[in-house]
Formats: structure tokens, C-alpha cells, sequence
């Protein structure tokens, strides 16, 4: 009996589900947040609208490749782990192949979209992407060191990247900036949830730093990590007004407080919940990034250069 034959009957909606959960639409969240406000301020007003549409939907499909790709390599790990033990290759809703096959031809559409859409460099940037997240990230450094998400997550920080080149048709230093703000953000965010389902992780044998680190050791890397955001955020006060900075300002500080009050609990040993700090800092991000979107809409005068 064939490994297709073998699945559970399923509704053509159940299967059209479980494609779309291959894709973890949750993820792709990060796209709209960061993608608009980056194509906002390289234009330092509206892009054309369609450009836009076409910049995100190429970016979604990108993103779901990638997700979907991840699906397939994880399915050993998701299958163990009570956090993702619903996805569709982990509950077997799903062959292995067609979900290989389906985020390859994600992949490959996302580029002939965003090629002739947008430009070539957009779509390039698109499929580096995919690759890295999928060769680097899942295959070599997530089940084999606990410094995986400082580097895996590089690829979350390309949409701002692929946002500012639709626009421009090249990456200029704001972009790389907007870059380091969510290089330096996902892994005092992505550690939070990992303390969360550290034993997750333990099971399925990947080295996320609360497995191989006291809690209080994470949450004094959550700190660095949490100053070294706002701190970056700052750095684009050249090409912005003081809405943006005062809005990077008072919601840097808020962010950096919250990660001084979960690494004093640990410290003092009392209960976390680090779930909130998880929460709060996707909050804080598209407060920077609504910021940055607004500001860029609004046109008041940048403030330049100090010198």
C-alpha cells in the first residue's frame, strides 16, 4: 500500500487547510509588518499601489516556500514537539513529497512573480531567502548549535530588503539598518518561546539556548540583545522625522524595561512568564514599524545628519 493510500480520507477543505498551514500563515505575519513600512520610507511616501500588492504577494509566496520546505525537513522534530505536533506532515494530513514539491513551486513562482513585477533583485533576494533559511538554517545550525537563531534568523530580516530594492532597485544603508533592528530583535523574541517549551525542544534535540543555559543566562543575553534593538532603531533618525524616533524612543524603552523585569525574576527565582515578554515584543516591533510607515507618510522634514 502506497504511503498516499495510507492517509486519513480528508475533505477537499481539509486538504486546502493543510496546505495553507504548511505555509504557517502566522509567520508570514512579519512580511506586512515590516515589508510596507520599509517600501514607505524607501519612497519617502506611497509607492504605487500595485507595487506594493505585487512586492507582498511575492514575498507571502516566498515565505510559504520557505515555511513550507522547513515542514518538510522538520517533520522528525514537529512530530515530537507538543508546540507543533499539529502540523499537517507531523499528523500525517499530508505526503512528505507533495509538500516537498509544493514549497519548491512556491519557490519557484515567488521569483517569476517578483521578477516581472518588480525587478530582478527583488525576486534574487526572494530565493536567497528560501535557500539560506532552508540550507543554513534548518539543515546545518538549528539542531546543531544554540547560537541557531542569531544566525537562522537572517532570514526573517530580508523583507525589509526585499521591500526597499521593489522600490528602489537597489539596497541602500537605511534598509540594512531596518535589517539589524530585526537581525537583533528575533532572539530575545524567539528565546522567550523557547523558554517556554524548553523541554519541546530538549525532546526533539535541538539546542535552543534554555536547553543548553540557565534561564538566567538567557534572559541576560534577552537584555543585551533587547538594548542592542533599540539602540539600532535609532540609527535611522537621519532619514526620519520625530514621529518615528519619538515613537522608536518611548517604545524602545518599554521593551527594554519589560526584558530587565523577566531576567530580574529569574534571578530573584521567582515564576516567569515569558510568554508575555514573547507577546510584547511582537507588539514592539510593529510599533517601530507603524512608526516608520507613518512617518514616511506624513513627510515632516528629516532630521539629518548631526554634522
Amino acid at each position: 500500500m502506497s504511503a498516499v493510500s495510507e492517509l486519513p480520507a480528508r475533505s477537499p477543505r481539509q486538504v486546502v487547510g493543510a496546505y495553507v498551514a504548511l505555509t504557517k500563515p502566522r509567520v508570514i505575519e512579519l512580511l506586512l509588518i515590516t515589508t510596507i513600512p520599509a517600501m514607505l520610507l524607501a519612497a519617502r511616501g506611497l509607492p504605487p499601489l500595485w507595487l506594493i500588492a505585487c512586492t507582498l504577494a511575492g514575498g507571502t509566496l516566498a515565505a510559504g516556500s520557505a515555511n513550507a520546505l522547513n515542514c518538510y525537513v522538520d517533520a522528525d522534530i514537529d512530530s515530537v514537539m507538543k508546540r507543533t505536533g499539529a502540523r499537517p506532515l507531523a499528523r500525517n494530513t499530508i505526503p512528505p513529497r507533495n509538500a516537498l514539491i509544493f514549497g519548491v513551486v512556491l519557490g519557484v513562482v515567488s521569483f517569476l512573480f517578483l521578477w516581472l513585477t518588480t525587478n530582478l533583485i527583488s525576486a534574487v533576494f526572494a530565493v536567497a531567502t528560501i535557500l539560506f533559511y532552508i540550507f543554513v538554517y534548518t539543515l546545518v545550525l538549528k539542531r546543531r548549535t544554540s547560537q541557531n537563531i542569531i544566525w537562522g534568523g537572517m532570514a526573517g530580516c530580508m523583507p525589509v530588503i526585499i521591500g526597499w530594492s521593489s522600490v528602489t532597485g537597489t539596497v541602500a544603508w537605511p534598509a540594512l539598518v531596518m535589517f539589524g533592528v530585526i537581525f537583533f530583535w528575533t532572539p530575545p523574541h524567539t528565546w522567550a518561546l523557547a523558554m517556554k517549551f524548553k523541554e519541546d525542544y530538549a525532546r526533539a534535540g535541538v539546542p535552543m539556548l534554555p536547553v543548553v543555559a540557565t534561564a538566567q543566562q538567557v534572559t541576560r543575553q534577552i537584555v543585551i540583545y533587547s538594548w542592542i534593538t533599540v539602540v539600532c532603531t535609532l540609527l535611522l533618525a537621519p532619514v526620519t522625522s520625530w514621529i518615528y524616533v519619538g515613537v522608536a524612543a518611548v517604545s524602545g524603552i518599554w521593551f527594554a524595561v519589560f526584558a530587565h523585569r523577566l531576567h530580574g525574576v529569574v534571578r530573584r527565582g521567582g515564576s516567569t512568564n515569558t510568554m508575555k515578554f514573547f507577546h510584547m515584543s511582537n507588539l514592539y516591533l510593529m510599533f517601530v514599524f507603524c512608526g516608520l510607515a507613518v512617518d514616511a507618510v506624513v513627510g515632516l522634514p528629516v532630521l539629518g545628519w548631526p554634522f
